[in-house]
């Protein structure tokens, strides 16, 4: 099996959503940023992975992504799947045709089959909360608090007192005096 850096980023994904799910809607920016993962890679990966029901998206400010399940139902074989990586030693795509049209399998075709059929009951045997908890035991730090990213009804800046004339002719007024 080879494991390209789709599979490898979409769980790295996934890890980095499923750390920082408690504090609602995760922005891909910020994950692309903390993985150093292209944005436009990773947007590609989520539109994948929400197809297949990993993640849900929301719209607007404060929006982002979150699971879709919990993360104690959501295997890296779930994520590998869903961002279409093939999980296959064999040389044929488990055609059974190695040996070329009509020669049928190659000698060491129920090997490689066998080892997929291994690799796939391993890869589904672990959750990402088994992986969230192994980063937590080693220390890695997760941001406190949600980003507050909405607009605010409050004012920022208290209103400036004018204590000068307001127009033109109120300007006109004060100088005639």
């Amino acid at each position: 099996m080879r494991l390209t850096t789709k599979g490898r980023f979409a769980v790295t994904a996934m890890i980095d959503l499923a750390m920082r799910s408690h504090t609602g809607p995760v922005a891909l920016a910020a994950i692309s940023q903390r993985q150093r993962i292209s944005l436009s890679y990773l947007e590609q990966l989520f539109g994948k992975l929400r197809r297949h029901g990993l993640v849900e998206s929301t719209r607007g400010p404060g929006g982002g992504y979150s699971l879709g399940r919990d993360a104690s139902d959501v295997s890296v074989a779930d994520i590998i799947i869903a961002v279409d990586e093939p999980i296959d030693a064999t040389s044929c795509g488990g055609k059974e045709d190695c040996m070329g049209q009509d020669a049928g399998k190659c000698m060491t075709h129920d090997l490689w089959a066998s080892l997929n059929a291994k690799m796939i009951e391993y890869l589904d045997s672990v959750s990402l909360r088994k992986l969230v908890d192994e980063q937590l035991a080693k220390g890695v730090a997760v941001d406190g608090a949600p980003v507050k990213r909405a607009i605010s009804t409050v004012p920022v800046v208290k209103p400036i007192k004018v204590t000068g004339p307001n127009s033109v002719f109120a300007l006109g007024s004060t100088l005639n005096k």
